[in-house]
């Protein structure tokens, strides 16, 4: 599985990006058919300091997206490859149906 990682806005340090690809990394167990992943990491204010993730997963015809907003990025990207395990299970099984 190819997975492009982007900062927007700031520099990310390395052990946040490889937190993020080991994340989105252990997905591929529960579905092999994974083609490639963004993750796009960002702010949505400077005040307050939102911290957004943002994972696309290519499947066989269809995207997979989640996206997570938090005080804290590692938060962020946990609950977006949670939203992500769901919905590759969804598919699986609607994908293995026919």
């Amino acid at each position: 599985m190819n997975v492009q990682f982007t900062a927007r806005h700031f520099k990310a340090h390395e052990g946040l990006k490889q937190y993020a690809l080991n994340q989105v990394g252990t997905l591929k167990r529960f579905y092999d058919g994974i083609v490639n992943g963004n993750i796009v990491l960002s702010f949505e204010r400077t005040k307050d300091s939102v911290k957004i993730a943002e994972i696309n997963l290519h499947v066989y015809g269809t995207v997979l997206t989640a996206i997570e907003k938090s005080e804290n990025f590692y938060k962020s990207i946990d609950n977006a490859v949670f939203k992500l395990e769901r919905q590759l299970k969804k598919y699986k099984t609607k994908h293995r149906q026919y």
